[in-house]
């Protein structure tokens, strides 16, 4: 049994508690919030006696063995760090961190204190995706990724009145490509590892952060791209091109319904069954590592998190986002 502490009391969060509440080696135990009433509310929805506004005592708690993160992108590295210098497992909201420098402290603390440090993009764990890489070779010579994840985000509306919400915030280390772009560029990396040369562009918000964007990517003998945005929506689907045909694929954050389309016009569903809260598949991974006794991911290993995490840092570099926290 791997008892559990939460950081962050938000609707991820609690989709997260219901789909890991389902594998028999979870058991929720602790909440953290900045305050004590947030922390007693959300904990009571699920029986849990143990509350902290302290994140330093929570981490020193014998009642924690693991935490799953789910703060602002700005506070994933310091309190990932905070939790495996204290022997916690961690699996950390996407994108790991703000930028490349904080992943690597969040991976050699890992790796110092024997602890599994799991970034938790659920795609690379779901049963359609695993049947794309299983399937990819049907397609022939792989010669374009196109990966499409643009979603309005309620949160916009507020923009538009003058209000800013965590969402635009550049403080917080958000902004489109942080929060949904990173959904088309993981499982790119996972699929054909790192591109030579990337071309960033975007629409920038006067908050300082990205509206919409889009990323050219080159490789050897492929080209890939990717578009996301959250100020408007997108209903094209994404899009693995090969020689032999084109896997078509439902929505790249959580694919369900994927077919390959072959040159000679005859179509195949490679869909498989899947629980319908996907975040069910990371945290039974995430479990099972730690059962076996692993301190690193096979699946979303160091390696694909850090070459995203670099990815990104450069188209924000080519659009001019910066965070403050690339100033540490």
């Amino acid at each position: 049994m791997v008892r559990f502490g939460i950081i962050g009391t938000n609707w991820i969060t609690e989709k997260f508690i219901d789909a890991a509440s389902k594998i028999d080696g979870f058991k929720l135990t602790t909440v953290y919030s900045r305050t004590e009433e947030t922390a007693k509310q959300f904990a009571e929805k699920f029986g849990v006696q143990n509350i902290y506004t302290d994140l330093e005592k929570m981490a020193q708690s014998d009642e924690v063995d693991a935490v799953y993160i789910a703060s602002p992108n700005a506070f994933h590295a310091e309190q990932s760090i905070l939790f495996l210098q204290n022997g916690k497992h961690v699996i950390c909201e996407k994108p790991l961190a703000s930028n490349s420098k904080e992943v690597e402290r969040m991976i050699q603390v890992a790796k110092d204190h024997k602890v599994l440090l799991m970034e938790a993009m659920k795609s690379t764990f779901i049963p359609s995706f695993i049947s794309i890489q299983n399937n990819l070779h049907k397609i022939g010579k792989t010669r374009r990724y196109f990966g499409n994840f643009c979603q309005y985000s309620s949160r916009y509306d507020k923009y538009k009145e003058g209000i800013i919400l965590n969402a635009f915030k550049p403080e917080l280390s958000n902004g489109a490509l942080m929060d949904i772009g990173v959904y088309c560029i993981y499982p790119m990396v996972t699929l054909f590892c790192e591109p030579k040369e990337i071309k960033a562009n975007a629409y920038m918000l006067e908050s300082g952060v990205d509206g919409s964007g889009s990323i050219l990517f080159r490789y050897d003998d492929m080209e890939g791209a990717v578009h996301f945005s959250k100020i408007t929506n997108s209903f094209i689907p994404s899009e693995i091109q090969g020689e032999k045909g084109t896997i078509i694929i439902d929505k790249i954050s959580s694919p369900s319904d994927v077919k390959i389309h072959y040159n000679d016009g005859t179509i195949e569903d490679i869909s498989q069954s899947q629980v319908e809260n996907t975040m069910y598949y990371e945290a039974k991974a995430f479990i099972e590592t730690i059962e076996r006794g692993e301190t690193e991911s096979s699946v979303n290993t160091f390696h694909r998190s850090l070459t995203t995490a670099k990815i990104m840092e450069e188209a924000r570099k080519q659009i001019g986002l910066k965070f403050p926290a690339d100033e540490n």
